[in-house]
This record gives C-alpha cells, sequence and structure tokens, in this order.
C-alpha cells in the first residue's frame, strides 16, 4: 500500500515523502531511498483502512481525503541494491513479490506538519518539480497519481481539498495550471469561477502582501 500525498502551498504542488530509516540506527544521510508513505496491508484490513493508518502511522497525517488510484505489481519492481538492502532489514521475507495498491491524498499543506515515526526516519514536503529518485517505483506512482488527479479534477470539485478556507482567484488558477500541466486564459478562467455557485467571494482581503491584496473566497459545498 502506497499513498502519493498531494499539498499545495499557494504557489506549488508538493508531494510528501518520508525517509527510509529506523530508530537509533545511524543509516547516514543517504543510506537509503526518500520515498513516498507505504507498508503492509495487515490480514484484518481493508484497503481504504490500510491506507489510512500506514499514512498516520509513518507521517501522524490522519483524517484526509484519500482515493485508491491503481495497483503496481511489475516484476522488477525493486530496481537497485539500496531497495533490497532495505527490504532484508524491515521484512520477513524480503525476496517475495510485492504488489501495491496506489491511493492518492489531498491537502491544504498549511494545515498539515507531518511528523515522522515507525521506520521513517524523516518526513517532509518536496516541490513536484523537484522530485528525486525515490525507491522502488514510486516515481512512476506519483506520475500516475498525478495523471489520476488531472482527470478527477476536470470532473469533480476535489481541488478545493488542496486550497486553504480562504484563497484567491489567483492561487485558484495557479493550482489548476500546475496540475492540468498547461496555461489558462486570466479573463475566461475567472468568468467560469463566478458561474460556480460553490465559490463564495468574501469580504477580505488579502494580509501581510507586498504586492496589492487580492480578494478572498471560500468553498461551500451546495446540497
Amino acid at each position: 500500500m502506497d499513498n502519493v500525498v498531494f499539498g499545495f502551498d499557494g504557489e506549488e504542488l508538493q508531494v510528501l515523502l518520508i525517509r527510509q530509516g529506523l530508530p537509533g540506527e545511524d543509516m547516514g544521510a543517504e543510506r537509503f531511498h526518500m520515498a513516498v508513505p507505504g507498508d503492509l496491508i495487515l490480514p484484518e484490513e481493508g484497503l481504504d483502512e490500510a491506507a489510512a493508518r500506514i499514512l498516520s502511522n509513518l507521517t501522524s497525517i490522519k483524517d484526509i481525503y484519500l482515493k485508491q488510484f491503481h495497483a503496481f505489481g511489475a516484476p522488477d519492481r525493486v530496481f537497485d541494491e539500496k531497495d533490497r538492502e532495505w527490504l532484508t532489514k524491515i521484512r520477513r521475507y524480503p525476496n517475495r513479490r510485492v504488489v501495491t495498491v496506489g491511493y492518492y491524498s489531498l491537502v491544504a499543506l498549511e494545515d498539515y506538519r507531518p511528523k515522522p515515526s515507525s521506520f521513517a526516519s524523516r518526513a517532509e514536503w518536496c516541490p513536484l518539480a523537484e522530485i528525486p529518485t525515490l525507491a522502488f517505483d514510486h516515481n512512476s506512482i506519483i506520475e500516475a497519481g498525478l495523471e489520476k488527479l488531472r482527470e478527477d479534477v476536470v470532473h469533480r470539485n476535489i481541488i478545493f481539498e488542496l486550497l486553504p478556507e480562504k484563497f484567491t482567484l489567483g492561487q485558484f488558477q495557479r493550482l489548476h495550471e500546475i496540475i492540468l500541466g498547461k496555461v489558462l486564459d486570466k479573463r475566461n478562467f475567472r468568468k467560469n469561477v463566478k458561474r460556480m455557485a460553490e465559490v463564495v467571494p468574501l469580504d477580505e482581503k488579502q494580509a501581510g502582501v507586498l504586492h496589492k491584496p487580492a480578494q478572498l473566497y471560500t468553498y461551500r459545498r451546495q446540497d
């Protein structure tokens, strides 16, 4: 089970990564890979339950949006010596083939401060554009999660899971552009947003910014 957690800081889309490590063991800063949070499913668990537990155990993040998007089972998911060495340390049967189910999660980054635990020695946000080479096939898992997110954003309101309670139209457009991978016309975008009953203008503007403060908006789910 592997979780791709996307967070938005108002400017960039970021992904939550953990550093593989064991408590009390000095492995060196680069001994093992960074990875998306993932672990084995317990015999008594359902998939959704396992996804939530693993994310909480490794990063202390809980009660967030989770969506299953794909299964990954290539025979060569363990690519190099670091992966094999790591599995030898934490698995009873390290050479067994592992099939994983991918989930993606969406959070407003400012609301979540990950704290590493279990076999995660670090847990931190990394800009999507700066993702390093990760453990196993986790780079491919992130790419697949982003592709599914692109599909879902077009048809559903899940994008609001990434925004703070109060946001500007500039942030809203920026987030769409990052996810969709293209520049959107500002006038047409704002015209379309004004047709959305869920996006409500507030009688407030940004505070503490160097540029001209922009009007703030909020999302209100329609029954």
